[in-house]
């Protein structure tokens, strides 16, 4: 992670209310750039309960609120091979939901063999553990 970046988000007020009782699931969730706005794609934002007619797709793109020289920087890291704009957590500042976005950069190949063999490793010695245990 390189640099982390505050943004309000566009939100109906059945968003919010969802929201502020924490049903919200940023997984798979990620920040694109287009005509010159930052949107918040593959966040679920489950219905409010009481909502009926006013809630919203849950899956619905959200813009977010950041300045245009902000949303500058951004695009120029994310057209920088390598770097993509990643959402970390949502939380409430004052009544107002905030997102916090990460700049991040993904893992090289050999990263990730240097990660799958020292988690190997460890299953390995768990396991060696676990059998020196029982016996």
């Amino acid at each position: 992670m390189e640099d982390t970046y505050e943004a309000g988000i566009a939100l109906a007020g059945t968003e919010v209310k969802s929201i502020r009782q924490g049903k919200v699931n940023l997984k798979d969730s990620y920040v694109q750039i287009k005509g010159g706005e930052a949107f918040l794609h593959g966040c679920h934002v489950s219905p409010y309960e009481k909502g009926n007619i006013f809630n919203r797709d849950p899956f619905r793109d959200r813009k977010l609120l950041l300045h245009k020289s902000e949303i500058q920087k951004l695009n120029a890291k994310v057209m920088q091979k390598g770097y993509t704009l990643v959402p970390l957590q949502l939380y409430l500042v004052s009544g107002r939901v905030k997102l916090e976005l990460g700049v991040c950069q993904g893992k090289k190949l050999y990263d990730k063999r240097d990660a799958l063999a020292q988690r190997d490793a460890k299953r390995e010695s768990d396991r060696a553990m676990k059998e020196a245990r029982q016996q």
